[in-house]
């Protein structure tokens, strides 16, 4: 007879109980235990991947370092995320809002190796093969050998990859592949971790590089248990607004490269289209003669990007003022709000502030601090910033400014752009700085003295 049994497991590290808790005892989060049913068949048995010799104990000074073999996919931007390319065995998890052109950038992917001569397996369990079809015509993919599986049983997916024997597998999505041995639904907590856990150890036992496409919660992670994540190699997420033309590609884990880098693309007729000069793209439409706008120089991985700081502050009909800050700390804005207020005597009490980066981007670097607060007083006083001023430095609680790392390489990216000054801290500029032709680099120790030399 079939045993089944109600257990409660947690949704964000997906530790399982036979009774209900309100705390999860392994992770420590409130309120994330839900129920299932569990139901195992007699003689049912999940198949596994034999591996051709058991793992044995060695000394890590005998294990020989292998070379970093990688697979160039063709997409610089997504080549220079991953770090050079796909590494064979690896697991990879893609992730983003609904109709932001995972499935999209996924076909492309598959399209580059396959045209290189490698295989491609992909499983869809949301489409059907003629919209797949239809999908690769529009971006004229599909010439390789690239072959199409629509099942979302995991069992039917690991016969279909003994069969086809690809380079690389897509999985579109996770949250679609089911066990039958499991009674939970697809998506649940113990589906997603076990299909998860078992295309894992294809891919390591294979050397079988593997894309699964994951969907998210309203709140903007990956939906599942927290485990997926730490079980994958690679984690990208797509960021941008699906109604929008821009979208940009950033690695919340890599165990091959960085994690800094992002890669910016563009969504066109014929699909995610690279942007070869990122900074020319935040900075386009950009009005120099409207206050409230500064440009930042930051550093996203190894690439200097310049981004329009936009910023808009108005008197509030409320008793308490707004913040609102849209690609940018909410509470690192307030922070820089107090200090623009108690240092440079710009004050925002009864005003609503709203502060936004132009483009998409979400900036984290506290090098766009000055940025900031040269567009937040522009707002406030209704005056314009020189059109052809850029700003570097971070900003302490004294009100002064800070020295940032790769000064060098904002001043050129500038310089680059057609912008004749740039603002800086005093510390960046020393006898062994590179200057810059065509560049005047004014250097600042303070926030009142930045909005001093904006002003003369």
């Amino acid at each position: 007879m079939r045993k089944q049994a109600s257990v409660f497991v947690c949704q964000n590290c997906g530790f399982d109980t036979l009774r209900w808790v309100g705390r999860c005892p392994s992770c420590g989060q409130w309120n994330t235990m839900v129920e299932e049913q569990r139901v195992v068949k007699p003689g049912a048995k999940n198949k596994r991947v034999k591996v051709s010799a058991p793992s044995r104990p060695v000394r890590l000074a005998d294990v020989t370092p292998q070379q970093d073999r990688r697979l160039p996919i063709g997409i610089n931007e997504l080549d220079r995320v991953m770090g050079g390319g796909l590494v064979p065995g690896s697991l990879l998890l893609f992730g983003g809002e609904p109709g932001i052109g995972k499935s999209t950038l996924t076909l492309q992917i598959c399209d580059r190796l396959a045209r290189s001569g490698s295989r491609v397996l992909y499983v869809s369990g949301e489409e059907s093969a003629e919209q797949i079809r239809l999908r690769a015509e529009r971006l004229e993919a599909g010439a390789g050998d690239i072959h199409l599986l629509c099942a979302i049983e995991l069992d039917e997916i690991l016969e279909a990859v003994n069969s086809v024997d690809p380079a690389m597998l897509v999985i579109d999505s996770i949250q679609t592949v089911f066990r039958s041995s499991l009674a939970s639904a697809p998506g649940s907590v113990s589906q997603v971790r076990e299909c998860a856990a078992e295309l894992l150890r294809l891919a390591k036992a294979r050397t079988l590089t593997t894309i699964l496409i994951g969907h998210v919660t309203k709140f903007g992670s990956i939906a599942g248990p927290k485990t997926l994540e730490h079980m994958v190699d690679t984690v990208l997420y797509f960021e941008g607004e699906r109604f929008h033309q821009y979208r940009i590609v950033r690695a919340a884990k890599n165990r091959f490269g960085s994690t800094n880098e992002i890669g910016v693309f563009e969504m066109g007729d014929r699909g995610l289209v690279e942007v070869d000069n990122p900074s020319r793209f935040f900075l386009s439409g950009r009005r120099p003669d409207v206050s409230g706008s500064a440009v930042a120089a930051t550093i996203e991985g190894t690439r200097p990007l310049l981004v329009e700081i936009q910023a808009l502050a108005a008197a509030t009909p409320f008793s308490l003022p707004q913040r609102v800050a849209t690609g940018f700390d909410a509470r690192r804005l307030s922070m820089l709000l107090c200090v623009l207020e108690r240092r440079a005597g710009v004050s925002t009490s009864g005003q609503d502030v709203f502060l936004n980066i132009a483009g998409g981007l979400r900036i984290q670097e506290p090098a766009a601090d000055l940025a900031v607060l040269t567009a937040l007083a522009s707002s406030v006083r209704d005056k314009p910033v020189p059109d052809d001023t850029v700003f570097v430095g971070e900003v302490g609680l004294g009100g002064e400014v800070r020295s940032v790392n790769r000064a060098e390489s904002r001043f050129s990216e500038a310089a680059r752009l057609g912008f004749g000054r740039v603002i800086l801290p005093r510390r960046n500029l020393t006898k062994k700085t590179k200057r810059v032709d065509g560049v005047r680099l004014i250097p600042v120790d303070t926030v009142r003295e930045a909005m001093s030399k904006i002003e003369g």
